[in-house]
């Protein structure tokens, strides 16, 4: 009985700690990811093998397979594509608010704004044009240990070895988590359901370029903890404490006017330039 008594005792009490984390979890994810970010780093630097380990998974000792697999190509175009699409939707809504200012009255505009913002800080910014161009790390492929040239180097520290589109931290890896941003705009009741189709899809594909031998393991985690962190602060900014002209009503107010105004000039330009073609055209037929 003292032997249950004691059992029960400690897992209540780790029942406790666990609620407790995960409440802190949550009234601090920029915190908390930015802590996890660090123990991912930490393990992966302490133990740099864990890369090749994992990477040494998909390899058979010439070729990494499903970088030449139908599937594993499919894959990678379904990723590319469907990232390339979802941005054009979102640019596409704006721009239709623009050329038909009173329409979308009802819409919260921040939606798109949100989406474009995180796409174009996260996975374009800070990942594609500052750490891939900068860090140097070879990917798995371009490594002596995969068939390649280049000898393998960990997270830390940056290197020369690569001049451009280098392994860390992984670009796909980054736009796929991404994804996950949609969890945050859509209605309460749609949250889970687009939780774990986005996550699965982030998974999916982030493995597949695991596989691919495009990118360590490493590469992936560390790409998704930065992209959460731009997804969190762009969230908090425009939807925990909006600024003024972030506010739904007054955005949407602001997208109108500023559509009007784009077809106000747009049709003055028409007119004008109508005016001096036919004035131009007079011309010849007074002469």
């Amino acid at each position: 009985m003292a032997k249950n008594s004691i059992i029960k005792s400690s897992l209540k009490k780790a029942g406790q700690i666990t609620s407790g984390l995960l409440g802190w979890c949550k009234l601090h994810p920029f915190a908390a990811t930015s802590a996890l970010l660090a123990i991912i780093a930490t393990i992966f630097i302490a133990f740099p093998g864990l890369d090749t380990a994992i990477t040494g998974l998909f390899y058979n000792g010439s070729i990494f397979p499903v970088a030449h697999s139908y599937l594993g190509n499919k894959i990678r175009f379904l990723a590319v594509n469907l990232i390339l699409y979802a941005a054009i939707f979102c640019l596409l809504l704006l721009l239709w608010k623009l050329v038909f200012p009173r329409t979308l009255k009802k819409m919260d505009l921040r939606a798109p704004i949100f989406l474009l913002t995180t796409l174009a800080l996260g996975p374009g910014l800070v990942v594609n044009i500052i750490l891939k161009e900068y860090w140097g790390r070879p990917r798995p492929r371009n490594t002596d240990i995969f068939g390649g040239q280049l000898p393998f180097t960990g997270i830390w520290p940056p290197t020369d070895l690569c001049n451009s589109n280098c392994s860390f931290v992984s670009g796909e890896g980054s736009a796929s988590f991404w994804l996950l941003a949609f969890t945050l705009i859509v209605p309460k009741a749609y949250k889970l359901p687009t939780a774990i189709f986005t996550g699965s899809l982030c998974l999916l594909f982030s493995l597949n370029r695991i596989a691919f031998g495009g990118h360590f393991t490493s590469d992936t985690l560390m790409s998704w903890g930065i992209t959460a962190l731009i997804i969190i602060a762009v969230h908090h900014y425009l939807y925990v404490a909006p600024p003024a002209w972030a506010r739904p009503k007054t955005l949407n107010n602001s997208m109108t006017q500023a559509g009007i105004s784009l077809n106000t000039n747009v049709r003055s330009a028409h007119r004008s330039l109508r005016k001096r073609f036919h004035d131009f055209i007079d011309m010849f037929r007074q002469v």
